[in-house]
């Protein structure tokens, strides 16, 4: 190996480790700021059960609006070539490149007592704001672009010779998408699904804005944690560890071994 190779091979170690240390290091202090058996006792404490709570409902009724939704529509856009489809992923696109506290904002200009439907909603009972519908809206609107994106990529990577021959068997269009473009595109939803959940369960600055910080209505568990910074650092440390842990577990869920691999067997004719 020459002077020049082996240098350069240092720099990409060099890279790698840096890279890893400033990316690792504030999540191991974090893990090991509150001792084990503190950790359990925070965990425990009503604010942390509570906002737990209020996490996990509205995050699944979220996911469950956001799948859906969000796959259909997704296939639609991979099943036919027209004009404008770039346009259409694009503002589909958009809410991911949105400040949270934008996303806040809009949402309140929407459904907001002076927003766009805000009026009409209020006339027939329905308000909205700071309440946890308000939660869900902000999760779906923020996380649901993930999932599009990702399901999207997911269905254009589909032989279309597969979906064909499904149609050529006499499947109808809905047995094809869901005896066949779905299995086949089961994985990539299913890493897109992990990062919009990811997304979802972090979201603060939307929530914030548009449903409040309310303890057991509202407040999920990145409000909870900047509630908690100014009355007990403990816990608001403690609320951190367990977003981490619920983002490794996300993150493990993405990284199972494929639902689909073509030495698997297809549906037949009969199958269908």
């Amino acid at each position: 190996m020459s002077p020049r190779t082996a240098l350069f091979l240092g720099g990409l170690v060099l890279a790698l480790v840096t890279a890893l240390v400033f990316l690792l290091l504030p999540i191991v202090a974090l893990l090991t700021a509150v001792a084990p058996q503190d950790l359990g006792h925070q965990l425990r404490s009503p604010v942390v059960a509570s906002a737990l709570i209020v996490s996990l409902k509205t995050n699944l009724i979220a996911n469950a609006l956001m799948l859906a939704i969000g796959t259909p529509a997704a296939y639609l856009i991979t099943l036919r070539r027209f004009p404008g489809r770039s346009l259409l992923i694009t503002l589909i696109e958009l809410p991911l490149v949105l400040p949270p506290a934008v996303a806040g904002i809009a949402l309140l200009m929407t459904f907001g007592a002076f927003g766009l439907l805000g009026p009409t909603l209020a006339a027939h009972g329905v308000l909205l704001p700071f309440s946890q519908v308000a939660v869900v809206l902000a999760i779906t609107f923020v996380a649901t672009p993930f999932y599009l994106r990702a399901a999207i990529t997911a269905f254009a990577a589909v032989s279309r010779d597969q979906l064909d021959a499904a149609r050529d068997l006499g499947a109808s269009e809905g047995i094809v998408f869901a005896r066949v473009a779905l299995p086949l595109a089961a994985d990539g939803l299913r890493a897109g699904w992990a990062v919009a959940f990811a997304r979802g369960i972090g979201e603060f600055g939307a929530t914030l804005l548009f449903a409040g910080s309310v303890e057991r209505i509202t407040e999920t568990l990145p409000l909870a944690v900047y509630a908690q910074l100014g009355v007990d650092i403990d816990s608001a440390v403690a609320i951190g560890v367990l977003l981490v842990l619920i983002s490794g577990a996300v993150l493990l869920i993405a990284k199972l071994p494929p639902l689909w691999s073509p030495a698997k067997s297809t549906p037949s004719v009969g199958g269908w």
